[in-house]
């Protein structure tokens, strides 16, 4: 195999951003790519095969962009960039993450930070109901709150509804003390945590007791019309195909619906068919309707989440698999 040698610069200013505290990022890099980077006073040395020096060049070159906006780098975009370099993917990470969609109350910028979350956000821009389906830490229901926020702020919008079924995940919850609503309230934390933390809880509170954020089990949605709303369902794959076309069908003029869920994590009772299973084969051809699937590499929060998925997927189709071949022996 041929080794290539290629001299590169980065900027000084970016340098120390690019190459993570300690070198974490050049080091992750250079494993990643089987490539030796050396950094002789202003001199950046690329060694390796040609092809691992092209992709290097490439992941520098799109952490470089993202360094010059003053934004502190992180194991996800590193990874990404990798990734996007070594399929050598006409998609640039600084193109990806130059849109923000709004900020969160301590000023963080919420914006897309891989191609499927990106689609994701455009389809929710163009259609007027989107299915926005994959594992968890694929920022699905976040990415949903946040345009459902801007659009409120922007006036497109006059409320936001957002609502999930009350599911136990293989707990009885029924006989916890407390009133209907101290038994609901644990079904929705996820809703009211993503909501303090791009609104703020006195924003959230004014705006609930106006009436113009309302969060919902999903069985207070039933003989309502919701007009000129943002309505979110989260953990749409707990649906009963009854709920299910019931939720869509409460869509009035003016509003916008996204439909969050993961098809791996149904807490359903054995047997019972997931709403959101039948709503993909049912409404695939429908106009005006998107369904976007995210991935393991849309996966933004700790890397380990993406291997746990990973790792999962190849557990789950090696039993298909297995269950396949049974199914094969006793055929015959």
């Amino acid at each position: 195999m041929a080794i290539s040698e290629r001299i590169i610069d980065i900027p000084d200013p970016q340098i120390h951003i690019v190459f993570g505290q300690f070198d974490e990022y050049l080091k992750k890099i250079e494993k990643a790519l089987n490539i030796s980077v050396f950094v002789r006073n202003d001199e950046i040395k690329l060694v390796g095969s040609e092809k691992a020096v092209e992709c290097a060049i490439r992941v520098f070159a799109q952490l470089t962009e993202l360094a010059k906006r003053n934004e502190e780098l992180t194991h996800q975009q590193v990874d990404y960039a990798i990734s996007l370099s070594m399929e050598n993917s006409a998609d640039s990470l600084a193109e990806i993450d130059k849109d923000i969609i709004c900020h969160t109350i301590n000023g963080k910028p919420i914006k897309p930070k891989t191609i499927g979350q990106r689609d994701y956000i455009e389809a929710i821009q163009n259609k007027m109901v989107v299915f926005g389906i994959g594992p968890a830490g694929t920022g699905k229901t976040y990415l949903a709150m946040a345009m459902a926020i801007k659009a409120f702020k922007s006036g497109e919008i006059s409320r936001i509804i957002l609502t999930r079924p009350a599911i136990e995940a293989g707990e009885k919850l029924g006989f916890l003390p407390g009133d209907l609503q101290s038994k609901i309230d644990p079904y929705l934390r996820p809703l009211y945590d993503a909501l303090y933390q791009i609104m703020g809880p006195d924003a959230y509170l004014k705006n609930t007791e106006k009436g113009l954020i309302e969060v919902a089990p999903l069985a207070y949605m039933r003989g309502r019309t919701l007009d000129n709303a943002f309505i979110i369902l989260d953990e749409a794959q707990n649906t009963t195909p009854a709920q299910m076309k019931m939720f869509l069908t409460r869509m009035g003029f003016g509003s916008k619906v996204v439909v969050t869920g993961d098809s791996t994590q149904k807490d359903l009772p054995k047997g019972t068919v997931s709403g959101l299973d039948v709503a993909k084969r049912v409404l695939s051809r429908v106009d005006e309707i998107a369904f976007c699937e995210l991935t393991s590499r849309d996966v933004v929060r700790h890397p380990l989440v993406q291997k746990i998925v990973d790792a999962y997927e190849r557990y789950e189709a090696s039993g298909r698999q297995q269950q396949q071949k049974t199914y094969n022996r006793e055929k015959r």
